[in-house]
C-alpha cells in the first residue's frame, strides 16, 4: 500500500513516532508502565517555499530529524532520574535552557564525529593505499574510498550492537518498523498482527545512509583536483547535497513497487539486519502507543482500501475489455478513414447540387422578371415553343391577371374589325350598283 507518512526512531526504552508537525514519544518506565508525550516541531518548510524545493527539502528533513532524534533520547534518558519528580519549576527551565545547549553541542560533535569518521578517514586511507600500490585510476580510488567507508559503518554498527542497551534500541527500532508495515498493509493494528510483519522497511534511516553511502561514490569521482585539502573541502561541502539526493529516492521508494527500485533497495534493507532486532510484545505495545497517539490509521486504511477497490474495478473493467491486435487496429483505421472519405465526397455533392438548384431558381427567376417587364398581351399559347415547365408555370401565375385584360380587349378588337369590314363591304356593293 502507499505510504503513510509516518517516521520513527527507536529511543532508550521506547520509540519516537511522527506525522507531519506531530509527534509522540513512548516511553516504557522502570515499573513497566507506558508513558506518552505529545509534541509539536514545525518544520522550516512550512515557512518558506523556497525549503520545500527537491534536494533541499531532503537537507532539511535530515537536519530537522537529526535535532529531534536527538531531543528525544534526552528525553528518553530523563526517566532514570530518580530527583525528576522533586525539581522545582526554576530548575526545570534551568536544566531545558542546559539541555537545549547540550543538544546543539551534541549535533555539532556527532556531525563533526561522522565527517571525520566516513569522509575524511577513507579519503586518506585510499591515499595510503594509492602511495603504496599502482593504483592511479580517479575512478578506482573513489571505488576503493567508497568501499572503505561501507566497511567502516558496518563495523561501527556491529561494535555497538555489542552493548546491551544498544541491543534492546534495536529491538525497539523492529518494533517500530513491524507496527508502520501493519498499518501500511491495511491490518488492524494489533500486537498479534504487528508481529508477523518484516522488520525491514524501505524508508528506514539505514537505508538513507547505505544510498548515500553509494552516492558519495559516484560523486566524488568527479573530485580531481590536486590540492589535497581542496578535495577534502568539496567533499564535505558535497554532503549535503548527497543527503538530499538520497531523500528523494527514500522518499519515491516508499511510494512505489517498481521492481528497479526495490532491487535498488535491496542492499540498503539487508543492512538493517544488522540495525534490527526482533522485539517482544512489551516493545510492540509500545510502538502502537506512539501510533495511536498522533495518526488515525483506521481512517488511513478506510481511506485505503477504498482505492484500492476504485483500482481493481478499473482493472476490471480494462480485462473485459476486447483488446484488438495490431494489424486489426490498423484495418479498423483505414475502414474509419474511407468511410470519412465517402461522407466528406456525398456533402460534397450534396452541396453541389443545391449550389446548382439555387443558379437554376435564380436564372427563372430573371427570366420571369424580364418577360413581366417587356410589356402586355402575351398570352400562354406563346410559351408554346419553350420547353421550361417550370418557367410557363411561373409567367403564367405572375401574368394570368394580365392575359385575362388583353385576351378581353382582343374580343373587343375583333367585333370592331368585323362591324368595319360589314361596312366597307357594303360600300363596295353599293358602289358596283352604282356603276
Amino acid at each position: 500500500m502507499k505510504s503513510s507518512g509516518i517516521g520513527g526512531q527507536a529511543v532508550l526504552e521506547g520509540i519516537m513516532m511522527k506525522y507531519k508537525s506531530d509527534y509522540s514519544i513512548a516511553v516504557r518506565k522502570p515499573d513497566g508502565e507506558i508513558n506518552i508525550i505529545h509534541g509539536k516541531c514545525t518544520s522550516i518548510s512550512e515557512k518558506s517555499v523556497f525549503f520545500r524545493l527537491p534536494i533541499i527539502r531532503g537537507i532539511t528533513s535530515f537536519i530537522e530529524s537529526m535535532t529531534l532524534g536527538i531531543r528525544t533520547l534526552t528525553y528518553s534518558a530523563d526517566y532514570y532520574e530518580e530527583e525528576e519528580n522533586i525539581k522545582t519549576k526554576a530548575e526545570n527551565e534551568q536544566k531545558n535552557k542546559t539541555e537545549k545547549l547540550q543538544n546543539i553541542l551534541i549535533i555539532l560533535f556527532a556531525i563533526a564525529l561522522a565527517l571525520v569518521i566516513f569522509i575524511i578517514l577513507p579519503f586518506y586511507l585510499s591515499q595510503i593505499l594509492h602511495n603504496i600500490t599502482v593504483v592511479e585510476s580517479p575512478t578506482m580510488l573513489a571505488v576503493i574510498e567508497g568501499v572503505i567507508r561501507i566497511v567502516l559503518f558496518i563495523g561501527y554498527v556491529l561494535a555497538i550492537s555489542l552493548m546491551k542497551d544498544i541491543k534492546r534500541v534495536f529491538m525497539y527500532h523492529g518494533a517500530e518498523h513491524k507496527s508502520i508495515n501493519c498499518v501500511e498493509n491495511g491490518l488492524p493494528l494489533t500486537v498479534e498482527n504487528v508481529r508477523t510483519q518484516s522488520k525491514h522497511h524501505k524508508r528506514c534511516g539505514t537505508n538513507f545512509l547505505f544510498i548515500v553511502m553509494f552516492l558519495s561514490i559516484v560523486c566524488f569521482m568527479f573530485i580531481s583536483f590536486e590540492n589535497i585539502f581542496l578535495r577534502i573541502a568539496l567533499r564535505i561541502l558535497l554532503v549535503p547535497v548527497i543527503a538530499g539526493i538520497s531523500y528523494e529516492f527514500i522518499r519515491f521508494a516508499g511510494n512505489t513497487d517498481n521492481k528497479i527500485i526495490n532491487f535498488l533497495s535491496k542492499p540498503g534493507m539487508l543492512m538493517q539486519k544488522l540495525t534490527t532486532r526482533e522485539p517482544d510484545d512489551e516493545m510492540i505495545e509500545v510502538a502502537i502507543a506512539a501510533i495511536e497517539a498522533i495518526f488515525d490509521w483506521r481512517g488511513y486504511q478506510r481511506r485505503q482500501e477504498a482505492i484500492k477497490n476504485r483500482q481493481e474495478k478499473k482493472a476490471r473493467s480494462e480485462k473485459n475489455t476486447v483488446h484488438k491486435s495490431r494489424a486489426q487496429l490498423k484495418e479498423e483505421l483505414l475502414k474509419r478513414e474511407r468511410e470519412n472519405k465517402q461522407r466528406a465526397e456525398e456533402h460534397a455533392r450534396m452541396l453541389k447540387e443545391m449550389e446548382e438548384r439555387e443558379a437554376e431558381l435564380e436564372r427563372i427567376a430573371e427570366e420571369a422578371m424580364k418577360r413581366k417587364e417587356s410589356g402586355h398581351g402575351i398570352t400562354i399559347p406563346m410559351y408554346k415553343d419553350i420547353h421550361d415547365e417550370n418557367l410557363i408555370g411561373l409567367d403564367h401565375f405572375l401574368n394570368l391577371e394580365e392575359t385575362s385584360e388583353v385576351e378581353e380587349n382582343k374580343v373587343i378588337d375583333d367585333k370592331d374589325s368585323e362591324k368595319h369590314s360589314t361596312k366597307e363591304g357594303a360600300k363596295v356593293i353599293n358602289f358596283s350598283d352604282y356603276k
